[in-house]
């Protein structure tokens, strides 16, 4: 019944907000270049590994070594402004339409921190990731690795509609705030580097 839902939602989502895509995308072309999507490998359903898609809020700026310079040293103010609002999240609807994703669960983390997690943890894969969920409307960025993970398995052990649909407001509430977009002292959140707890 939830994937229906999804399905239903992100497709209305989509067609509704297309002249919003449109403007987005031309804006991230003429101000960051292309390309305009940014789509990386993350773990699902099962720890299944999907391409999940996000507007690019990035530079591309390198060293003289050809490594990319550190996320502080590219995010631009147009991209930071995308990533406050959510609007860089839109195209995870068509992750949510090809059952990928769902409109609420685990947000999709990256794929070395598979090996990471301990037992407890990886019951965010039992679900699949969202583009918005319980750690997102609690704290989002500004929280800990860990907080955010008994979030997520919370949200696993106690999963409902009428969750997801206060999850879903909660989220609207959060974009207009615009809180817990970072980690202090990142522009984005600092790395997981395993959990010392069983």
């Amino acid at each position: 019944m939830k994937r229906i839902i999804d399905f239903l939602i992100a497709l209305w989502a989509l067609l509704f907000l297309l002249p919003v895509i449109l403007v987005v995308a031309i804006f991230i072309r003429f101000k960051l270049g292309s390309p305009i999507l940014f789509t990386q490998d993350r773990p699902g359903l099962n720890g299944k590994v999907f391409k999940m898609m996000k507007f690019r809020s990035m530079l591309d700026a390198k060293d003289k070594h050809g490594n990319l310079l550190p996320d502080n040293e590219r995010m631009t103010k147009f991209g930071a402004f995308l990533r406050s609002t959510s609007l860089d999240e839109l195209p995870g609807l068509f992750n949510v339409i090809k059952g990928d994703m769902s409109l609420v669960g685990p947000r999709p983390l990256l794929v070395q921190y598979l090996p990471l997690y301990n037992s407890e943890q990886a019951k965010r894969h039992n679900v699949r990731p969202g583009i918005t969920g319980w750690a997102q409307v609690n704290g989002r960025n500004a929280i800990g690795w860990d907080e955010k993970f008994k979030l997520d398995v919370w949200y696993v052990e106690n999963k409902s509609f009428l969750l997801d649909i206060k999850i879903l407001l909660l989220t609207v509430k959060k974009v207009f705030v615009r809180e817990g977009i970072s980690a202090d002292g990142h522009v984005t959140i600092e790395p997981f580097k395993g959990s010392n707890n069983d």
